[in-house]
């Protein structure tokens, strides 16, 4: 048994991330019971927590039930589940060995907003740590905030008749005014600050509350439409014409909500599959083909990827760990840095190119040191660019032979 005026306090007046489908289920259930008795959850299954761990090294984790910030003593008897549970199975698989891959088996219609984008960030950083893929299955639902954390996945399967979406946030208040007036009851309010019982159920909900209101709704959609449009590669103008609406199996696909329809089998054994390939289990190093320049390149981390909402498997410049992933960064960044000096002296570059190639920074510094020593334009190829123009001698400038120095003993 558990506390009606508890649950009441986290469904009345505060936004929520829930199917109307289940909201209207949670209602239809408090409605008669308004008056202070208890409710009973017992014919509720909990959700089981359980996470197995496949022979190929899949762990199989369980996002199922209606979705809380924190369960305590409920969840046991109601079928709640927690966002911090959630973000520690996860974790926990991404730190163990054992688990090569991680597939989320999405059962559920939503529920609260607090401590959901937080899980979305959480799960999104784990991901980046440990390189590890993250797949999902919508079995049965992945509704509002189940499909926020639905849309971490790196891919997202749909049974036939399984649903996604309901991108939208609710917001409910509940007026006993009537009511109480029926009871012969009446309610007076002692307090300082305008805003202090906005919004209570003994009065109609004033012109203000209803706009303060709505302003946390507004801002929470705007927040979880983007985090569907970066996530699904959509547009947000894309994500905000759904309304909200409810997505079965290939419509779910059509509309780029969803990558496959499939059941939790045979995203399994895709999954297995794609963790068979040589390139999966570790980093497939290569050098580029050919250069425009003359320089000795580097190597270039790549690994096999799917590209979002598409089947086809394609390489692409990547790391598996958050090291090479700052080396990368790094080596970009003082690429980018090299050819804005470059262009102010007249030599131009393509940093995207020359990472693409694998030319180190090394190397093309000297390229360009080359360049502007047949020139005898140079007045600097390392240092920011110059306050002003340097006079040109018969001899070579001491900064490009110091640099022509540097750039050699490297």
């Amino acid at each position: 048994m558990t506390d009606l005026p508890h649950l009441a306090a986290r469904l009345y007046g505060t936004p929520l991330l829930v199917a109307r489908s289940k909201l209207d289920v949670i209602l239809g259930a408090l409605g008669p019971r308004l008056a202070g008795q208890s409710i009973s959850f017992d014919g509720d299954t909990a959700p089981s927590a359980d996470v197995a761990v496949t022979s190929d090294g899949i762990a199989i984790i369980p996002v199922i039930g209606t979705l809380v910030a924190r369960s305590g003593y409920l969840g046991a008897a109601s079928g709640l589940t927690a966002y911090s549970d959630i973000a520690d199975t996860i974790e926990a698989a991404a730190t163990d060995p054992g688990v090569r891959a991680i597939l989320l088996d999405v059962d559920s219609s939503g529920g609260e907003v607090g401590g959901l984008f937080d899980l979305v960030d959480h799960i999104q950083a784990i991901r980046s740590q440990c390189g590890k893929p993250i797949w999902a299955v919508a079995d049965e639902a992945a509704l509002s905030a189940a499909y926020a954390i639905a849309c971490t996945a790196d891919r997202l399967y749909v049974t036939q008749t399984g649903e996604v979406g309901s991108i939208g946030v609710v917001a409910v208040h509940r007026d006993e005014s009537g009511a109480d007036a029926q009871a012969g009851l009446a309610w007076s309010f002692v307090h300082a600050g305008a805003a202090k019982v906005d919004g209570n159920p003994h009065q109609p909900l004033s012109d203000s509350a209803r706009a303060m209101l709505q302003a946390d709704v507004d801002a929470l959609y705007g927040k979880f439409t983007t985090l569907v449009a970066e996530r699904r590669c959509l547009s947000p103008d894309v994500v905000r014409a759904t309304e909200a609406q409810v997505y079965r199996g290939d419509q779910a696909v059509t509309a780029g909500l969803a990558d496959k329809v499939g059941t939790m089998r045979i995203a399994l054994a895709d999954l297995g599959a794609t963790l068979a390939r040589p390139s999966i289990r570790s980093p497939v190093l290569s050098k580029p083909k050919e250069t425009t320049m003359s320089e000795q390149t580097g190597d270039i981390p790549v690994i096999e990827t799917e590209r979002p909402n598409s089947g086809a498997i394609v390489p692409v410049p990547g790391a598996v760990t958050a090291q090479v992933e700052q080396r990368l960064r790094a080596e970009y960044s003082e690429i980018s840095a090299i050819a804005a000096q470059a262009a102010r002296l007249g030599v131009t570059i393509d940093p995207a190119e020359a990472m693409a190639k694998g030319i180190r920074p090394e190397a093309l510094r000297r390229t360009v040191l080359e360049q502007l020593a047949e020139r005898s334009e140079a007045t600097d190829v390392v240092a920011a660019a110059p306050a002003g123009a340097v006079p040109k001698t018969e001899t070579e400038s001491p900064i490009v032979r110091r640099a022509r120095e540097a750039a050699a003993r490297k």
